[in-house]
């Protein structure tokens, strides 16, 4: 499995596990975050720690999963991306709609 998922404080913590986040893992982290929404989940963070690379692919599964959460009243955060991710999430000027955090606790934090 292509990631880890833990509950804290209300929120739901997907850990990408894979150095690359792909269309290798994308359908399947698209198909949790629907999941995860439509659970009944407010929010949702998003582990990048150990994501060295990440494509359009990987950003269209955020996407997805942030306009899947939004639908439902709730917010998608991304914590941990490394320069090269957040270089990508520029690029596609995304970076006011993919919020990325230095840390779980500031994006913990931050959904409050």
């Amino acid at each position: 499995m292509p990631y880890q998922k833990e509950k804290r404080d209300g929120a739901v913590i997907v850990r990408i596990k894979k150095e690359r986040f792909d269309s290798s893992i994308a359908p399947e982290i698209k198909a949790e975050l629907l999941v995860i929404a439509d659970h009944g989940v407010k929010n949702i963070l998003v582990d990048l720690n150990e994501v060295d690379y990440a494509d359009s692919s990987g950003l269209g599964a955020l996407l997805f999963g942030l306009r899947q959460i939004r639908d439902k009243g709730g917010t998608l955060r991304i914590f941990g991306a490394n320069s090269r991710v957040q270089n990508l999430i520029r690029i596609a000027k995304l970076e006011q709609i993919l919020l990325n955090y230095n840390d779980e606790e500031e994006a913990m934090n931050n959904l409050k």
